[in-house]
């Protein structure tokens, strides 16, 4: 399992998928059937006593002491991005997971079309991901290439490049649940690598409030301030609603759509009966190249 605090955070969003998946349908806030077998064996007997209700909602429950609302913020901005996606499948020719974790998105993809999908990360969890791959499905599917790299210091569209990506695709890119963990520099450096998506290329990625990150707003959450910011400086970067559209259009990306928590809980949760709350601290951004 690797040590880097950052890589070890592919795993939560996982469970939270593979929990998810033990509602019955018509309660589920996201479809992962994938899930539970990409996590390790010690995450997937957690995930199995889940199937029984009340340990389902214990961990639920569970997990609003460290960050309230969030439970809903991460399911349903994998609920929007799949929307999106969906949506986009007839006008695109690539799809590009950026810090794609254990996210299973790639495989399920698979099943429905044969178009190229990148999936780039640190070179720790391309590593685990490829193993992990090869244990659930026994060999990595053609059209999906792992491309390992650090935001921080390479060259995003060279990376791709040397697996195959082309600058005439129009592209899907994901980037969930990841900006808050690069610098504003490595956020900077990976929209300049977007700067040559071909047009009609989409972009759908996640951010924090900069108000948290800066401390000014803990959002109900000490704990995940803490762990976040005070012990680990896990989370260093942040934006506000009212910068995105500024923020991406000097990369050449327009904003399209925002969905925060009001959206989140419209869309997704009340369809499905639940009483579930979601956090005002991370929204999700759709744009498209222009």
């Amino acid at each position: 399992m690797a040590r880097n605090p950052v890589a070890q955070t592919a795993f939560g969003p996982m469970v939270l998928a593979a929990v998810e998946q033990n509602e019955p349908a018509g309660r589920r806030l996201v479809d992962d059937d994938l899930a539970e077998l990409f996590l390790p064996a010690s995450l997937r007997w957690l995930v199995a006593a889940t199937r029984w209700g009340p340990a389902r909602r214990l961990m639920i429950r569970g997990s609003e002491f460290t960050g309230p609302g969030l439970w809903v913020n991460m399911a349903c901005r994998k609920h929007f991005i799949d929307d999106r996606l969906k949506e986009a499948l007839d006008d695109i020719d690539a799809v590009v997971i950026l810090g794609a974790g254990l996210d299973t998105r790639a495989y399920r993809l698979t099943r429905q079309v044969k178009i190229p999908v990148f999936e780039v990360d640190q070179p720790v969890n391309i590593a685990m991901k490829a193993k992990t791959v090869r244990r659930v499905l026994g060999e990595l599917p053609l059209s999906v290439r792992l491309v390992a790299l650090d935001f921080e210091q390479d060259d995003l569209l060279t990376a791709l490049a040397e697996h195959g990506y082309r600058t005439d695709y129009r592209a899907f890119f994901v980037c969930e649940g990841v900006t808050q963990y690069l610098t504003e520099g490595g956020v900077r450096r990976t929209l300049e690598g977007l700067r040559a998506a071909a047009p009609g290329s989409r972009l759908v990625f996640t951010y924090v409030h900069r108000d948290f990150i800066d401390g000014s707003n803990r959002y109900g959450t000490r704990t995940l301030y803490r762990n976040t910011r005070q012990r680990h400086q896990l989370w260093q970067f942040g934006l506000q609603p009212d910068e995105v559209a500024g923020f991406i259009a000097d990369y050449g990306w327009r904003l399209v759509e925002q969905a925060g928590p009001d959206e989140f809980v419209q869309r997704y949760v009340e369809p499905t009966g639940r009483k579930l709350p979601a956090s005002q601290l991370e929204w999700s951004a759709y744009a498209e190249k222009t």
